[in-house]
């Protein structure tokens, strides 16, 4: 199976790269995802309606022109509809768009044809269930744009050469049991972050630091009602979540770029996640929330850091900011998006969100809030160091921050915040640090002992140590990770005696070169260097 991802995910970045030198890398990877999505949905749409066909001795393929085509595709339509949450005529399919750009060879005009079936796909959801779940999704891939092409000729040829290569690829839906091409999804995205710079962090989370966070928040949980991630970018972490869990009862996601939005619902579907499951919003979360009066089991995030808001007084009157007496200021929304979290967490809930290491510490407004978080509501659990220069697009060093509101499972436990300094604990891969797999389990086997109220196991030197309020309360509820894990390495003790042997034995060599250097000098006549 893994040579089989591998496969595919090769196969996959290479047709990529047929668009690399034609656009820019946010253009070339929504047109290539667009395109792989498409194929996906059209695989799908065929071996379902097969599988209705079979009693019929039909395919999918042989009802247009039978004699009973409407009534068929009337039935097939109305049982995709409902599960699959789509519908597309067997003359919409994939392989037929690329069959006839590629007929005979020769590249056939299809551009118009195309543009048709990915509005139909749009069209076919309207008044039904999954409406919103589809609508507008190919808005990014943009037939008409003089990117593909300077002439419709020179577009056509580039999008019928993209689609010939991908219907050439087995996705291999008909196995149930394997999910590689959405790995595959999951590692183009991650491919394409890694050469996003500072944007990547608008719709990609790493996935080592997405395993952490999913694992934090299911400690002691093997099945979740619901998962939360208010700014869910491509959707990776909800989805992360659901690979260390048996189940998850329904994903919630809200997204304020529409582009990423676009590709969280792709994700999403792609993953096989049935679109009763999952509802994402497209709305800036801060200001207009989506799922206001829900509680989430599970919550996980990783904000943009540091990012603007309006701070506006109104929010004063917020259930979600009332109870803490003030705003997180409106150059810094990390703390407003932890308050908002802490509103949307059911009591028997868990949350892990990744913030930049000011949080910690800044005073002034976001001192205010941390202390009310901490000595008013006891929520904090723990804090976790991470390593510096380990998402894309930011060398800064980052924290994770987990919370509950109920913190009474373990003995003690809501007397304690657990810290770990995680951050001298990587590889370092070209530019980039990367968690390791040993990494992950020491901070994921620690915060367990810890949840488990045994602190003793929980405390590792250098690395780990459970703190008392009593211990953050006299720190004046500042949370820089130094005060509570001293990683101090003493250097080993200078041995003044060898050291002295040995500048003896170096200068006596000097003075024997100096000698032969002298007596060259003197055979050839010249002046001695020294």
């Amino acid at each position: 199976m893994t040579e089989q991802k591998a496969q595919l995910e090769q196969q996959l970045w290479n047709i990529a790269n047929t668009l690399r030198g034609k656009m820019d890398a946010d253009d070339f990877r929504d047109y290539i995802l667009g395109f792989i999505f498409y194929k996906y949905l059209s695989k799908k749409m065929e071996l379902y309606a097969n599988e209705i066909l079979q009693p019929d001795g039909l395919s999918f393929q042989q009802i247009e022109g039978h004699a009973q085509e409407a009534d068929f595709m009337a039935a097939i339509k109305d049982a995709a509809l409902d599960k699959l949450g789509y519908f597309l005529e067997p003359s919409e399919l994939f392989s037929e768009l690329a069959r006839r750009g590629n007929g005979g060879g020769k590249h056939q005009f299809i551009l118009g044809d195309l543009a048709k079936v990915l509005n139909h796909i749009e069209q076919s959801t309207m008044g039904s269930e999954s409406e919103e779940d589809f609508g507008n999704l190919f808005e990014d891939l943009d037939l008409t744009s003089s990117k593909l092409g300077k002439s419709e000729n020179d577009k056509n040829e580039l999008i019928v050469k993209v689609l010939t290569h991908l219907d050439e690829i087995d996705f291999d839906l008909e196995n149930t049991e394997s999910d590689v091409l959405g790995d595959a999804y999951e590692y183009l995205i991650g491919q394409f972050a890694s050469g996003a710079g500072k944007k990547a962090g608008e719709f990609y989370t790493p996935q080592q630091v997405s395993s952490v966070l999913a694992q934090l928040v299911t400690v002691g949980k093997d099945k979740l009602k619901s998962v939360y991630d208010p700014t869910c970018g491509s959707g990776s972490l909800l989805l992360r979540v659901a690979r260390v869990v048996k189940s998850v009862g329904a994903f919630y996601g809200q997204e304020m770029n529409p582009t990423t939005y676009n590709l969280c619902r792709m994700n999403m579907i792609m993953h096989d996640v049935h679109y009763k499951r999952f509802d994402i919003k497209n709305e800036d979360t801060l200001e207009r929330p989506q799922h206001i009066d829900q509680r989430f089991e599970a919550i996980v995030a990783n904000p943009p850091f540091s990012a603007k808001w309006s701070a506006s007084p109104l929010f004063m009157s917020d259930d979600r900011f009332s109870a803490y007496g003030k705003l997180a200021p409106s150059s810094k929304a990390d703390f407003a998006f932890v308050q908002h979290m802490v509103h949307q967490l059911d009591n028997n809930g868990t949350m892990a969100v990744v913030l930049p290491h000011g949080v910690l510490f800044r005073g002034a407004a976001e001192g205010h809030i941390r202390k009310y978080l901490i000595k008013d509501r006891n929520y904090l659990d723990a804090v976790i160091g991470l390593p510096a220069n380990i998402f894309y697009g930011t060398s800064i060093p980052t924290c994770i921050l987990v919370l509950k509101k109920n913190r009474t499972s373990a003995p003690l436990s809501d007397q304690n915040i657990l810290f770990i300094d995680a951050s001298q604990h990587f590889e370092k891969v070209k530019t980039q640090n990367l968690l390791r797999e040993e990494d992950i389990a020491k901070i994921i086997d620690t915060y367990k002992r810890y949840s488990n109220g045994d602190f003793k196991e929980a405390e590792v030197d250098k690395y780990s140590h459970v703190a008392s309020l009593k211990e953050i309360k006299e720190n004046d509820y500042n949370l820089n990770i130094p005060r509570y894990v001293d990683t101090f390495e003493e250097e080993e003790p200078v041995d003044l005696a060898a050291v002295s042997k040995e500048l003896k034995k170096v200068a006596e060599e000097l003075e024997a070169t100096d000698t032969i250097i002298a007596d060259y000098c003197k055979q050839l006549d010249i002046e001695t260097p020294f």
